[in-house]
């Protein structure tokens, strides 16, 4: 019955390909919004790290993608992959400092690291293109064939594909004997280590891999707008990333993909709708989730199905 769903929720996404063709670019920033939900609830659904930076490895990730681009190298595979591997190593070099302090000082830092990138690439303008954006992005067709178009038909195919693979990859690590060491982190770090655990060393590598996938979702974004700006960047998308996820459900990789649809899709409706208050909808609808009870939409799913 679950692999069933699953299946069922997979062939909806990419059903909606045909069931929406007005709005496939919006649903391929769904797709890059929920790789990046993903990649944020490994770290703070499954590892117990919570972040207000993660921000950070996603502007590095458009970054990289877009300046290759602009640089003449255009090919969209290896483009994200090293937008990937700099993400991660970024994150591998970040990560003693963040978990060095407690929680609240990690919590610090991870906002720093951010902020410090972000003026970063304002003061680049000559790589980065600073409050211009980076423009004159441009990105090779797939395969050699299948090029980018106004109406995000390849843009939906190519994010939603990276999407599943990603998805499909840390389903898998999380149910190793990694994964599960992670949430015996969350829940007593202490009592880990007593039994052998290296707390560090796992917590570490869950923070580069965490880093690199979100790498992947700015990649993304850059390569389908074919456009970079600073708001990769902003403190506003590592807070709609936490949002998704409470939304969602923590420590439920489909939670963070339901919780990523309901915000993006939520946003452009309501930003349509009422301009000037469509945060407030927002928060309404976060509280009344949070009255219904605890885990999200997920966790509601859960409750009425039993």
């Amino acid at each position: 019955m679950r692999y069933a769903a699953e299946v069922a929720l997979w062939l909806l996404a990419l059903g909606s390909y045909w069931l929406f063709p007005d709005y496939l670019g919006l649903l391929a920033q769904v797709w890059i919004a929920a790789l990046f939900a993903v990649s944020l609830d490994l770290l703070v659904g499954y590892a117990g790290v919570v972040t207000l930076g993660h921000a950070a490895f996603f502007g590095l990730g458009a970054y990289v993608a877009g300046i290759l681009a602009v640089q003449g190298w255009g090919e969209p595979f290896s483009g994200l992959l090293l937008a990937g591997l700099a993400a991660a190593l970024l994150g591998l070099l970040t990560a003693p400092l963040v978990l060095r302090g407690g929680e609240l000082a990690g919590l610090m830092v991870t906002l720093g690291l951010a902020l410090m990138l972000y003026e970063a690439a304002n003061k680049a303008a000559f790589l980065t293109g600073g409050a211009d954006g980076l423009q004159g992005v441009e990105i090779w067709p797939l395969f050699g064939r299948f090029r980018f178009d106004l109406y995000g038909r390849i843009a939906f195919l190519y994010a939603l594909g990276v999407l599943f693979l990603c998805f499909m990859a840390l389903r898998f690590l999380v149910a190793t004997p990694f994964g599960l060491a992670l949430r015996g982190i969350r829940g007593n770090a202490l009592r880990m280590a007593a039994i052998g655990t290296p707390v560090r060393r796992r917590l570490m590598a869950a923070y580069a891999v965490s880093a690199g996938v979100a790498g992947l979702a700015g990649a993304l974004l850059a390569q389908t707008a074919q456009f970079v700006s600073l708001d990769v960047l902003a403190f506003h998308r590592s807070a709609e990333g936490l949002l998704m996820l409470l939304i969602g459900g923590l420590g439920a990789l489909y939670g963070a993909v339901l919780g990523a649809a309901a915000f993006t899709v939520a946003h452009h409706l309501l930003a349509e709708m009422t301009p000037q208050f469509w945060e407030f909808w927002i928060g309404a609808a976060l509280v009344m989730l949070v009255m219904l009870g605890r885990g999200g939409m997920l966790g509601l799913l859960r409750r009425l199905g039993r």
